[in-house]
């Protein structure tokens, strides 16, 4: 039989409240801190509106009780001479609550002292579900209701025979007489369910906790999910938008969590209340449903997502092809004879990579198209050193070459020159004392060192025409397919299959696309990346690979030994 969409399935409908077993304790002890201890022990254990049982014990602190709190309670040193101790009297009421919800008004204080003395004690916490009489009446009561929180006022509210006073068997009685007048409150706000009371509690919505059901039948498998929201176009037809795409390693289970007080974040409370469903699809493996959420984060642009919304805005810092090369800072790649460096998701990151070649080479900084034969003006520049004067015809084009193929060396197979180059300016700031500036520096060719790796990654992977792996997981084989750079297909590998013939059919159902231009991979950046760190997980094995699929050895420097580097290392 087929449920209705919107009505729950037994694991969602949880424990009616009738069903359940309450135990209403209250403490009275020295004081509320932490080095106070208990002085009296009531509770009273009821099960759909019938009281099962009552639990009442002095307790013997072994301290003094302060005069005030004497007054407060009527509880009096001699009153507690003869009382067994915590120690005695412990183990009786975790007996007496066992498998109970436990119920206490500020039920923080009463638990704190109880979990303190089962760690000083040596007894296990049981750790059982808490509900807080005073945060459901914050949540279910009006403010021209009650004037404030308090047990005597609740009581009174819901016309309690049994009047607190401080005495803990009372006041227990009085908390259930407010726990009973507070259930049927909530009971009108759709809450059924001890797991809707403890939601209730925690500020969940009735409506929010409704939507539950959304998550009824989703496999606990990896996949990828979204929450849409019916709407219409500007022409006035319907239209379904998109407003968060999520994954997981377990569909059910993450989508479940969104209806419930694990998801704290606001902006995910307003996500819910305005879906209208949310839609799945289950994947083979984990790294498929990472890249599906980039690839429908890129097409759908869900304005509940903060991350990845535009893949597209990324540049590049581009070598140009003239007769006197520069550093260009361009939006893409074209297949133009230049070479490209990056991508970089900020602007500022590709300028401090190009300040980092700046000073490390005496490239030229103009974007005037330059003669090899008439000569220009030159700039400042050239007056301070920092540019060999092409404009000037101070160098010959193959002099100016001679520079540029070391900028190339070093964007393309070894970064040393340009981390040694700033020996002799890091040496002269730091011994003028002038901190800040070495640090912008430094930070300088940190940046320079994990943008030359992330390149070499993601263009290492670009230049593959293909690469087969496969990684054991558990009883199963994940197996990827990956074509420049982007994942083309992934199946898993069950017990009693071959994994090489799982293999075969992947590679035989996978996507086929053109190779990409320059270093650019055929996929968005961030997916290229996933990839690649699934590739160099511990224990990947690669079935088949064609092309290279390496980077140069001098490109990757451990990021805290660059200004070590720098600092010490010779001139290479």
């Amino acid at each position: 039989m087929t449920l209705p969409p919107n009505q729950p399935t037994i694991d969602d409908l949880g424990t009616p409240l009738a069903a359940v077993t309450f135990c209403v304790v209250d403490l009275e002890t020295t004081g509320g801190g932490v080095d106070d201890t208990v002085t009296e022990i009531g509770a009273v254990k009821v099960q759909g509106g019938r009281v099962l049982g009552e639990f009442q014990t002095l307790v013997n602190p072994r301290t003094h009780i302060p005069p005030l709190i004497a007054v407060l309670t009527g509880i009096t040193d001699s009153m507690v001479a003869d009382a067994p101790r915590l120690g005695a009297v412990l183990p009786s009421f975790l007996e007496f609550s066992a498998g109970c919800v436990l119920v206490a008004h500020n039920a923080g204080f009463d638990t704190g002292f109880l979990k303190r003395a089962c760690a000083q004690l040596g007894y296990p916490w049981p750790n059982p579900a808490v509900v807080d009489t005073v945060a459901l009446a914050r949540q279910a009561l009006l403010r021209d209701e009650v004037r404030n929180h308090k047990l005597a006022t609740l009581a009174q509210h819901f016309r309690a025979e049994t009047v607190p006073n401080h005495r803990a068997l009372t006041d227990a009685r009085a908390t259930v007489t407010v726990l009973h007048g507070l259930l049927e409150r909530v009971g009108n706000l759709g809450v059924r369910t001890v797991e809707d009371l403890l939601e209730f509690t925690r500020r969940v919505s009735p409506q929010r906790r409704a939507k539950r059901t959304w998550a009824s039948g989703l496999p606990a498998s990896p996949g990828v999910y979204w929450f849409v929201a019916d709407g219409r176009d500007p022409a006035g037809r319907p239209r379904r938008q998109v407003l968060y795409v999520g994954k997981s390693r377990s569909l059910a289970g993450r989508v479940r969590s969104y209806f419930t007080a694990a998801e704290t974040r606001p902006r995910m409370d307003e996500m819910v209340r305005v879906a209208t469903g949310v839609e799945h699809l289950v994947c083979s493996t984990e790294l498929q449903a990472e890249v599906l959420e980039l690839r429908l984060i890129a097409a759908h642009a869900p304005r509940y997502n903060r991350r990845s919304k535009f893949p597209e805005r990324k540049v590049w810092l581009k070598l140009t092809r003239e007769p006197f090369p520069r550093l260009s800072i361009v939006r893409s790649c074209l297949d133009d004879g230049a070479h490209y460096f990056g991508p970089f998701g900020r602007r500022a990151a590709a300028e401090a990579v190009q300040a980092a070649l700046y000073d490390a080479f005496p490239i030229r900084q103009c974007t005037t198209r330059l003669s090899a034969k008439k000569p220009s003006i030159s700039c400042v520049l050239a007056e301070l050193g920092r540019c060999c004067a092409p404009c000037e015809l101070a160098v010959t084009p193959d002099q100016y070459a001679e520079v540029v193929e070391q900028v190339l060396a070093s964007l393309t197979s070894d970064i040393r020159p340009v981390l040694t180059a700033a020996r002799g300016r890091l040496s002269g700031l730091v011994a003028g004392e002038r901190f800040e500036e070495a640090a912008v520096v430094t930070d300088r060719l940190a940046g320079f060192a994990r943008s030359a790796v992330r390149h070499h990654r993601i263009a290492s992977l670009a230049r593959c025409p293909q690469i087969v792996a496969a990684r054991r997981l558990d009883a199963d084989w994940e197996i990827h397919v990956v074509r420049h750079g982007r994942l083309a297909a992934a199946a898993r590998a069950r017990p009693g299959e071959v994994p090489q013939a799982v293999a075969r059919a992947a590679v035989a159902a996978a996507d086929q696309f053109p190779a990409p231009k320059g270093p650019q991979p055929s996929a968005i950046t961030e997916e290229t990346e996933r990839i690649a760190a699934w590739l160099e997980r511990p224990g990947v094995r690669l079935i088949e690979i064609e092309g290279e699929w390496s980077w140069p050895l001098h490109i990757g420097l451990a990021e805290g030994d660059l200004a070590r580097h720098a600092l010490a290392t010779p001139a290479v």
